[in-house]
């Protein structure tokens, strides 16, 4: 598979090639809670966006086109926020579970039925799959954007369902870039909530200090 990785790479059209690169480029600086992840993320979509319209690939560049706004909206929220914490930066959040339980009931009954669609009204493959990853991606992008905790968990599960249906469609070098971002998601969760019990502990120590003042 790494050897295919290779050849994956060397193979790519210079365009393309910058846009893989920037698209690890924004995952890996996500993952170290750096908001250059966003411009990395904009730049990257937007080849993305010419790639897929040239080709015809209208709904993909359409997503991409989602994306682009996000990592905008991103790069605001990250460095304009009137919750930024004293380093100017956007704190880390977290969602009780019954807010997570309802989301992903909503986000799959929106699966299922885009799914139920694409089955029986296209000639998708693995349509109600790639209609659950699609949705949940759009979905939890808007989470990272948020700075939410727990978006490393859906996208461990998102990118985990992405390498089953990339190999069921021998793209092993794509495969390959989902297990890698499978790895990612773990790394990131666990900095992120290094992160989080950081800010709990300052706030903390925060009130006491008022406490005593």
């Amino acid at each position: 598979m790494m050897q295919n990785l290779i050849t994956y790479f060397s193979s790519l059209p210079i365009w393309e090639l910058a846009a893989v690169l920037l698209s690890i480029s924004y995952v890996l600086l996500v993952a170290q809670n750096n908001r250059w992840c966003w411009p990395a993320a904009f730049f990257s979509t937007l080849i993305f966006t010419i790639i897929f319209y040239d080709v015809s690939l209208l709904m993909e560049s359409l997503l991409n086109v989602y994306y682009m706004a996000m990592a905008l909206y991103g790069w605001y929220r990250w460095q304009n926020s009137k919750v930024l914490m004293a380093n100017n930066l956007l704190p880390v959040t977290r969602w009780c579970k019954v807010k997570h339980l309802k989301l992903i009931a909503i986000l799959t009954l929106l699966s299922g039925v885009l799914g139920y669609v694409m089955d029986n009204y296209s000639q998708a493959d693995f349509a109600y799959l790639d209609t659950f990853t699609t949705v949940f991606a759009v979905a939890t992008t808007y989470l990272v954007t948020i700075k939410l905790l727990e978006n490393w968990l859906y996208w461990f599960v998102i990118n985990s369902v992405s390498v089953y249906l990339y190999l069921q469609k021998d793209l092993q070098a794509t495969a390959a870039l989902a297990i890698f971002n499978v790895v990612i998601c773990i790394i990131g969760f666990i900095n992120w909530q290094r992160i989080y019990k950081n800010q709990q502990g300052q706030q903390t120590a925060s009130t006491i200090s008022q406490e005593v003042a």
